[in-house]
């Protein structure tokens, strides 16, 4: 692998991190200048990296006026999260019919981490709740289903950012640890009903967001060139 190409994916994997830990928030522009200048790299890794994320929805790629952090619409909103409540309802209905004793210990493994997370505050427990989701679909086998996860979830983090109330993650804690308790049972229709239940309560806290000022994107990236050194 070329040194270009390590640079292109620790910037696709620093810029991907901001935007799901909500740091970049949507409709904030992207400069490829500042983006380049902040990863000490040029434009062309940074456009390819951009492209990447354009690919996955997370950023959209404007002609004449450059890329910015995705603003989906309300209606796009209800739709992700529709289409969210029908791959984690099949997620869940195959973790019931076969979840190992290791499965079981990844999970919980990753519930405290998420703990700590929320503990010490900061964007990472933002980050640990979704990839949750993400390791429920990977536990599953289906390199598709777990694909298709890690897109939708990563979608819904930027719907929240745009349109999110205020919530504790004590909540999602809370409602994380009942699913693995039903999962370890087998029980498909209490682990059914409790997924519904958390990601209602999850798309409940949508709401239309008043726009901010555009914010300096080198000093929010600044802690992610640090940890993709």
């Amino acid at each position: 692998m070329s040194t270009q190409q390590n640079r292109g994916d620790a910037i696709y994997a620093s810029l991907r991190q901001a935007i799901i830990e909500q740091a970049l928030k949507p409709g904030v522009k992207l400069p490829e200048d500042q983006i380049g200048e902040a990863f000490g790299v040029s434009r062309t890794s940074v456009r390819g990296a951009l492209i990447r994320l354009s690919a996955e929805s997370l950023v959209e790629m404007r002609p004449n006026r450059g890329a910015a952090v995705a603003t989906p619409t309300l209606e796009e909103a209800c739709d992700v999260f529709d289409m969210r409540r029908t791959l984690e309802r099949e997620v869940v209905l195959r973790l019931c019919r076969n979840l190992s004793t290791r499965a079981i210990d990844a999970l919980e493994t990753h519930l405290g981490e998420q703990e700590r997370a929320l503990m010490a505050g900061g964007p990472r427990s933002i980050r640990l709740t979704g990839e949750f989701h993400i390791l429920l679909a990977e536990l599953t086998g289906s390199a598709t289903l777990a694909q298709f996860v890690n897109q939708i979830v990563s979608r819904c983090s930027l719907i929240l950012a745009h349109y999110g109330r205020p919530h504790s993650g004590e909540c999602g804690c809370e409602e994380h640890a009942r699913l693995v308790a039903a999962l370890r049972e087998r029980d498909a229709e209490a682990a059914t009903r409790i997924m519904e239940h958390h990601l209602g309560a999850v798309q409940s806290r949508a709401r239309l967001d008043g726009g901010e000022n555009d914010p300096d994107v080198t000093e929010i990236l600044s802690r992610y060139v640090r940890a993709a050194s």
